[in-house]
């Protein structure tokens, strides 16, 4: 099918550094890896080790997404220089979350930013054959001021700048928590993915009940949660990864599925994160292998 599994670099692993990461990584069968920026060294290192770069993280995204015009500016011009980094590394997908500098400003006002500046942005990528994937998470509460996290707002940004060159990073367990079919969503909006993650939430049904879905007064119990959620490892929560899989397969998907570490029983030291993405892997392994 084509499909490439990897992973993103959680703490304790990106502290070993890239060399030790892309060995390990080749190691336990993993084919990408997600990188936070890119140096001279990256593809270098991760081909010696039979991998590729899965996605780069966009810096400065969140100046893109303010009133002052000359921050703006200036992260439009750096967005574009960073694609054309990409390009010339040999990857193709930019990440990125649309979370603005204030994290006040309600999300309608983000939107009208966003739409007068992005274009600018993709067209850069279409030029370099940069695919941008946007991630699903809302960002903190109570404000939750991303956009670009649920079909609502998908629909108008894709009807605002419907090149396939922007699109959507598809990880479930955004969706979940939100109560949002993410199955259905690979229906409406599989085409515009760009880039997958491989993370699962669980839900508390204790922890619901003592608090239903607003965070807890006292603080919440597990890290990687709001309170009635927690984010897990593929396998270890409520997503069908089979049926996301058949899905993905369907669409003609041949990108890739990069685990994000976010599982606080496999964080903390090394040894556990390395248990973690090759506990997840194995997971995924049986159905995008």
């Amino acid at each position: 099918m084509g499909w490439k599994i990897g992973t993103r670099i959680p703490r304790q692993l990106n502290e070993q550094g890239l060399e030790y990461t892309a060995k390990w990584a080749a190691g336990i069968g993993l084919d990408v890896l997600d990188v936070g920026s890119l140096t001279e060294e990256t593809r270098p290192t991760l081909e010696r080790h039979g991998l590729q770069i899965g996605s780069v993280d966009a810096q400065g995204v969140r100046y893109l997404l303010c009133k002052d015009d000359a921050k703006r500016e200036a992260a439009v011009t750096s967005l574009k220089e960073q694609i054309d980094a990409i390009a010339a590394a040999g990857a193709s997908v930019m990440f990125m979350c649309l979370v603005p500098d204030d994290r006040s400003q309600p999300r309608k006002e983000t939107f009208a930013i966003w739409k007068d500046a992005f274009p600018e942005v993709v067209r850069r990528a279409e030029e370099k054959g940069v695919y941008i994937a946007i991630e699903g998470w809302p960002g903190p509460g109570p404000e939750f001021p991303t956009i670009g996290c649920t079909p609502e707002m998908w629909r108008v940004m894709f009807e605002a700048v419907p090149s396939k060159h922007f699109g959507l990073n598809y990880d479930p367990s955004h969706l979940v928590w939100l109560g949002i079919d993410y199955l259905r969503v690979l229906s409406e909006f599989g085409e515009r993915v760009n880039h997958c993650h491989g993370k699962d939430t669980e839900m508390l049904d204790e922890e619901r009940y003592e608090s239903g879905i607003i965070s807890p007064t006292f603080g919440t119990k597990f890290g990687f949660s709001g309170g009635f959620w927690r984010y897990t490892i593929p396998g270890h929560g409520a997503v069908a990864w089979e049926q996301v899989a058949a899905r993905l397969d369907r669409l003609g998907y041949t990108g890739a599925i990069c685990i994000e570490l976010e599982d606080h029983r496999f964080r903390g030291t090394l040894e556990k994160e390395q248990e973690g993405i090759r506990k997840g892997f194995e997971h995924l392994a049986g159905y995008f292998k």
